[in-house]
């Protein structure tokens, strides 16, 4: 075989692997960011928690009104992952007597939606609602953490305090001047989010951060969804993190029921 023929089967044998390796990249990506079916269970109204979605915002709305002084949830999911897969998180702090909200990001944050504008427009509108609380915290996990991050530069009026979680943001915005309660969720053995490039941009949070460390928790168990690729696999039981990681942004939403209003520093 004379090399210009070799050449031409090199290609085509290295084109088929390369299309066959996006095909099983895709088909796993479907199938690992699907919420899981306890969380299809929690999208759905009952006797104590009210849920509509309407214009890619979920709302979790408990039944009895919750006091004047609870701040909301306003939660921005990881990039690909269905929105659904966060409904038993929200809906705790809804079980909690807190409103709670998930804003999808624009094409499940893929393509550039993450920084799409209509994002931002999504949220601002659900700030206008007559029913949206004065005060809340914003809270997202991975590429929803960045997302958190950014607006919680922009001190919006009634902004209450960040919940940051699997992620190694904030990176590109220095929040260390930030006021208001500001919590990191990280597990030890994320595969996406590592705690060494966590602990690289320590600086750029407030050193009254509260820190939840997650001994053996991964990425993808901060969701309700499958195992997400390039993660690395827990060594604690997908409940024990998330009940973790839904203690962590109780408490946040704790503090900032009594707290006075944030600001940052300049």
């Amino acid at each position: 075989m004379d090399r210009r023929k070799l050449w031409r089967y090199v290609r085509r044998v290295w084109i088929t692997l390369g299309l066959g390796s996006t095909v099983v990249f895709v088909g796993w990506s479907l199938i690992a960011y699907r919420a899981s079916s306890n969380a299809q269970l929690a999208r759905q109204s009952d006797s104590t928690v009210t849920v509509r979605h309407v214009d890619g915002v979920w709302s979790f709305i408990p039944r009895i009104g919750p006091a004047a002084s609870s701040p909301a949830l306003i939660f921005f999911p990881g990039a690909l992952v269905s929105p659904v897969a966060y409904a038993p998180l929200v809906r705790a702090a809804a079980n909690a007597g807190f409103p709670a909200y998930i804003v999808e990001l624009p094409r499940r944050g893929a393509f550039g939606g993450a920084d799409d504008p209509a994002l931002e427009l999504r949220f601002d509108r659900l700030l206008a609602r007559s029913d949206t609380p004065r005060r809340w915290i914003i809270a997202g996990h991975s590429r929803g953490a960045v997302v958190a991050a950014r607006l919680a530069a922009t001190q919006r009026a009634g902004f209450g305090g960040l919940v940051l979680i699997g992620t190694t943001h904030p990176r590109d915005v220095d929040l260390s001047a930030l006021t208001a309660t500001v919590t990191k969720v990280v597990g030890t053995r994320d595969g996406i989010a590592r705690p060494e490039d966590v602990e690289a941009n320590r600086a750029m949070l407030p050193p009254a951060t509260h820190w939840v460390w997650v001994e053996g928790g991964n990425h993808s168990q901060f969701g309700w969804y499958g195992f997400q690729p390039l993660d690395r696999r827990a060594t604690v039981p997908a409940a024990a993190q998330r009940t973790a990681m839904i203690r962590a942004v109780l408490d946040a939403l704790g503090r900032v029921a009594v707290a006075p209003p944030a600001s940052i520093t300049r």
